[in-house]
């Protein structure tokens, strides 16, 4: 029996702390991308719809693949941008009502919109209104999702990727698109249970690579090996969203009797609770940082993450205070990304190379998250219209742009400007515009984890600073209005 499936992807980690909401013309920056065209661009890659399709070849499912998109961490999705993208999944659903056999979606779990505080929900619950209780939905999270208990009631199947760094997309979605065909096929009647502990975050928010959630996905594979237990999902959540249902999460997708599941779920929450003070990272201020790089002398380059202003977490991406330390000891052999800062990289396009420049550089959107404008004078080196491929595990063959980006030499450091905010995840944001970070001495770059994958394999160090930018640490600084109290760490000698 061929089965007929609709899929789309839909994704948001959304920062209420952000003064930029999220329209529409934010999701068109990496493109609003509709059925074959969408298919054509992400099917080849480590992406959600191409672990669908890979599934849908191997069983001779009839896809039906409504769109594609995401847009970088910001503050909330508006009406209209939800109501365009997400109504398309819904009419399109519609439109197949009694014909469909399952709904598989790549969302991320930590989308807030300007009307509703969980995003993922509302689109679960639009659909659920068209097509009925009955119809298989599964979805594939990323591990900072803020997973809600409406999600867990209106999908029948959720599973997060596993990796931090992520770098198992596709591989999630074969487990996501199984499950979905054995719960068509009847073999199976799956529901999602939660656990969850009132924390905006685990420790090292989910980071895979070292630390205890190592032994945590280790169990957690093991336990999906056992009866009736079809996936585990351990959510490190997303803390910049102030929203009643912030947090980490243990999810299971079970078939059958839930109160087993239920007491594993309960045993690793436990754990992330008990582990809630064991931070891994060390976190540098902008000063301390630049004196590690002044004295630095490794035969391969330090890596200076700033954590704070990530905008892969809604960080606007131009905080000056890193860059500003790092000039003021000095450095050189240097290169520095991005400083977001739309108005400087036009003023930059308006010279030609070669020219010297005076510049207002970063600290335009927020000065009191990362530091007010640097005034500097630069040499251009490249000016460019921001576009590249990726060539690493998480961009790989993916198209990307920064929109109108510049490279100044600003003393020792080549300072890629850009227009549109996006973290460094990949070799290529820096080389497509000339600069070979491993050829540096020092590389300063805008990300928390994801970085990681790319830049540590050319790394002699890595250290990870908080500048002070919008997603610093420092959480008594953020209005926390919605949260539940008491919550760790704003509370941080409350008891269970």
């Amino acid at each position: 029996m061929s089965f007929r499936v609709l899929t789309a992807e839909f994704q948001h980690e959304t920062n209420t702390f952000s003064v930029r909401k999220t329209g529409y013309d934010a999701f068109t920056v990496e493109g609003v991308m509709f059925g074959d065209d969408a298919i054509r661009a992400r099917g080849e890659a480590n992406t959600e719809i191409a672990g669908f399709l890979d599934i849908s070849r191997k069983y001779g499912w009839a896809i039906e693949h409504v769109l594609s998109t995401g847009a970088e961490p910001a503050g909330p999705v508006t009406r209209d941008a939800f109501d365009r993208i997400g109504g398309a999944i819904v009419k399109a659903a519609a439109a197949r009502k009694g014909q469909l056999d399952g709904i598989l979606l790549g969302l991320h779990g930590a989308m807030v919109t300007d009307f509703s505080p969980d995003g993922e929900g509302e689109l679960l619950e639009r659909l659920r209104a068209v097509v009925g209780p009955d119809l298989p939905i599964a979805v594939t999270l990323d591990p900072h999702a803020n997973v809600t208990a409406k999600m867990c009631e209106l999908a029948d199947i959720l599973i997060s990727f596993k990796t931090y760094p992520h770098i198992d997309m596709r591989e999630i979605a074969h487990h996501a698109g199984e499950l979905l065909h054995k719960t068509m096929a009847g073999e199976i009647r799956p529901k999602t249970l939660l656990a969850r502990r009132p924390m905006l975050e685990e420790a090292n928010a989910g980071r895979t690579d070292i630390g205890p959630m190592v032994e945590w996905i280790a169990r957690a594979r093991a336990y999906e090996e056992t009866a009736g237990a079809l996936a585990v999902s351990i959510n490190g959540a997303f803390p910049n969203a102030d929203i009643p249902e912030v947090g980490p999460t243990v999810l299971v997708t079970y078939d059958g009797d839930p109160a087993r599941h239920q007491s594993f779920a309960e045993s690793i929450a436990d754990e992330i609770w008990d582990n809630r003070f064991n931070v891994l990272n060390t976190f540098y201020t902008v000063m301390q940082a630049a004196e590690i790089a002044h004295d630095y002398r490794g035969d391969r380059p330090l890596i200076i993450a700033d954590y704070a202003d990530n905008p892969g977490a809604g960080g606007y991406g131009d905080a000056t205070a890193l860059l500003g330390a790092l000039l003021q000891v000095g450095i050189g052999d240097a290169c520095f990304g991005p400083i977001v800062d739309p108005e400087t990289a036009k003023q930059l396009h308006s010279a030609t190379v070669g020219d010297t420049v005076q510049l207002r550089l970063g600290g335009k959107t927020d000065p009191r998250f990362g530091g007010d404008p640097l005034e500097v004078t630069g040499k251009l080196l490249v000016i460019s219209d921001g576009k590249l491929i990726g060539d690493g595990e998480q961009l790989g063959g993916l198209e990307f742009s920064f929109g109108p980006t510049a490279v100044v030499q600003i003393d020792g450091i080549a300072v890629l400007v850009v227009t549109e905010p996006s973290q460094m995840r990949d070799l290529q944001q820096f080389g497509a515009f000339g600069i070979d970070p491993a050829r540096h001495r020092v590389v300063g770059l805008k990300s928390m984890q994801h970085f990681r994958a790319a830049f540590e394999p050319i790394a002699g160090k890595v250290i990870v600073c908080d500048s002070g930018a919008l997603c610093t640490m420092d959480y008594s600084r953020m209005p926390y209005r919605n949260v539940a109290r008491p919550i760790f760490p704003l509370d941080r000698d409350m008891t269970l």
